[in-house]
This record gives C-alpha cells, sequence and structure tokens, in this order.
C-alpha cells in the first residue's frame, strides 16, 4: 500500500510518500525558518498563508520525486491535530479536497503519536511493547506509556513551556536567534555546565510532570552586562544540562516503575547529541530508539507512515467531515 502524508501542524509544510508503513519513497518540507526568525518565534497566521502558497506545489513536487501519479496512491493520511488551528486547516483541507477528487481512503493522524512513530522507522528491530514514550519538541513535553500503536496513556506532561519551547525563549533572552535549540546546543559544547546551579521545576503530587518556566525565569535572572561570549556559553550549557537532566530522572523513574526498557524518543529536541550522550552514560540499562534526524523534525513520512497502519487496523473510518484539533488530550492511565 503506497500511502501519501499530508503534515501542517505548525511551521513546516510537508508531505512524504510511504510504502507499507516504512518504505519512504519521497519526503519533501517547505521549511518557514527565515519567515519567523524576525519574530523570534511561529506567528500562526504567517504559517496559515505560507502553507497555502506552498502545498499544491510541494504536492506535484512530491509525487514527481515518488515517480508516481495521484492515480497510484492508495490511502491519504493528513495530521489532523494538535497544532496551530489555522495551519492545520490547510492541511485538512487539502486532504479531504484530495479524497473527494480522487476517491481515495482518508485517515486522519495524530501528530504527537506519529513523532513516536518515526522513532520505529528509523529502527530495523521494532521494540516489544508495551514502551515508553518520550516527546520532547517545541509545542510538546511528555511521558507517555505506549502500549501499541493505537492505545498511548500519559504518565506526565509539562504544565507551562515545552522543552523545545524553552530553549527558543532561552536563546531570544541572549540575543541569539531563532531558533535557539541547535544555537544553545552549539553554544553549550564550550561553555561551563556547572556555572550556574539552574533547576527545573518540580511539580506537586505530580511526580513525572514537567515545568520549564521557572529554569527559564533563573537564565533571565543570571544575563548580565555586558552579556560577553563566555557567559552566554556557560548559560547555555548550564541551562542545557538542568533541562536534560529533569528529563533523565523522571524517563528513567518512569521506565522503573512500569518495568520499562525500550523507549521511543520523538521530537526535534532529541537532534541533540547531549541528550543522547546522557542516555548512553548514564542510563545504560534502557534501550533507547531514536528517530533519525529527518524525521525527528515535524515531517510527512511518519504521519503517512502511521496512517498506514491506523488503516490497517480500523479502516478509512475519518469521512470528509474530519475536522482539525487544536489539543488532543492523551487517555489517562487505567
Amino acid at each position: 500500500m503506497i500511502v501519501l502524508g499530508i503534515e501542517t501542524s505548525c511551521d513546516e509544510t510537508a508531505i512524504a510518500v510511504v510504502r507499507e508503513g516504512r518504505e519512504i519513497l519521497c519526503s519533501e518540507i517547505i521549511s518557514q525558518i527565515a519567515i519567523h526568525q524576525p519574530f523570534g518565534g511561529v506567528v500562526p497566521e504567517l504559517a496559515s498563508q505560507e502553507h497555502c502558497s506552498h502545498i499544491l506545489p510541494l504536492l506535484q513536487r512530491a509525487l514527481k520525486q515518488a515517480h508516481l501519479s495521484l492515480s497510484e496512491i492508495d490511502l491519504l493520511a493528513v495530521t489532523y491535530g494538535p497544532g496551530l488551528m489555522g495551519a492545520l486547516l490547510v492541511g485538512v483541507n487539502t486532504a479531504k479536497a484530495l479524497a473527494l477528487a480522487t476517491k481515495k481512503p482518508l485517515v486522519g493522524v495524530n501528530h504527537v503519536e506519529a513523532h513516536l512513530y518515526a522513532a520505529l522507522m528509523s529502527t530495523l528491530t521494532p521494540p516489544p511493547f508495551p514502551c515508553l514514550g518520550v516527546i520532547l519538541s517545541g509545542g510538546h513535553t511528555a511521558l507517555v506509556l505506549v502500549e501499541d500503536l493505537t492505545q498511548y496513556f500519559l504518565i506526565g506532561q509539562t504544565i507551562d513551556d515545552a522543552i523545545g519551547e524553552a530553549f527558543d525563549k532561552v536563546a531570544k533572552m541572549m540575543g541569539l536567534g531563532y531558533p535557539g535549540g541547535p544555537i544553545i546546543e552549539r553554544l553549550a559544547k564550550q561553555g561551563n555546565d556547572t556555572a550556574y546551579s539552574f533547576r527545573a521545576g518540580s511539580v506537586k503530587e505530580q511526580e513525572f510532570a514537567f515545568s520549564f518556566s521557572g529554569l527559564k525565569t533563573a537564565v533571565l535572572y543570571s544575563l548580565s552586562s555586558p552579556l560577553t561570549e563566555d557567559i552566554q556559553r556557560d548559560i547555555a550549557a548550564s541551562f542545557q544540562r538542568a533541562a536534560f537532566q529533569d528529563v533523565l530522572k523522571k524517563t528513567t523513574r518512569a521506565a522503573q516503575k512500569w518495568g520499562i526498557s525500550h523507549l521511543l524518543f520523538g521530537g526535534g529536541v532529541t537532534n541533540n547529541c547531549s541528550l543522547k550522550t546522557l542516555f548512553e552514560q548514564q542510563a545504560p540499562h534502557l534501550i533507547c530508539h531514536w528517530p533519525t534526524p529527518h524525521l525527528s523534525l515535524d515531517n510527512a513520512a511518519m504521519v503517512a507512515g502511521l496512517g498506514f497502519h491506523r488503516y490497517q487496523l480500523f479502516g478509512a473510518t475519518d469521512p470528509l467531515s474530519l475536522e482539525p484539533m487544536a489539543r488532543i488530550p492523551f487517555q489517562k492511565l487505567p
């Protein structure tokens, strides 16, 4: 089965063609970083406009890259949430129009679940279920018990900033530009990660919840004038260490509590080499499944891949009345 995936949940317009849930025939992405850079973050209205401009030319480019016509596509899969409502509307309505015109089946895919599936696409040997899902991105930070490809139960999530958002905001405070994650990582490599005693927050009576707003405020209070390059490096290193140590601590505790040895990572923050090294060195008993760099960022290949499995399990359960959802809460633990 050949699946066409569409992803427009935030600021990447993405279309991919995937065979049998794993073989990527093409994966095309148009980034909007240059558009949003002057604002230090994503402007929803601009993101929607850019999606409208790019999605149909990108569809033609993707089909050409895959050496396929639209008639050879068997299934359409589209991100219906969570994400920016205006951005999601572009992708969902494009998918519905294609389904109506071609009479192809349509499935809606949860963007966050697709991020976890990206780790499965990146490994030759799929791990046994249940797994512990670790979602670390600009919009989401959560620990999820993954029973299988249809059941995801929330263990803990951020109560304020997502970890990627915190990286962006810290970079903005220091005048470093956007997106902040790669910049902070680069500076941190040359800094002293014990120069500042930063700590991520804890949440009362929520052992596995995350809170990065206090950590971000601590960075703000540490900024001095002039902000030399050495100080920037030390702040970046200390901030990154505090954020990742918090992720490591809560992830290992959750894995121990639920007796899980396999971790599925998803989201753009998982590209950070220091994060991977931290888990390798301090949690060698856990088997980490990381998405490849291309699949860690927002992309349509992971949407098409998970869409294939959802169709195999449930059929085309999403009619043309499918509507986007800005938020999709995980199920609570039984």
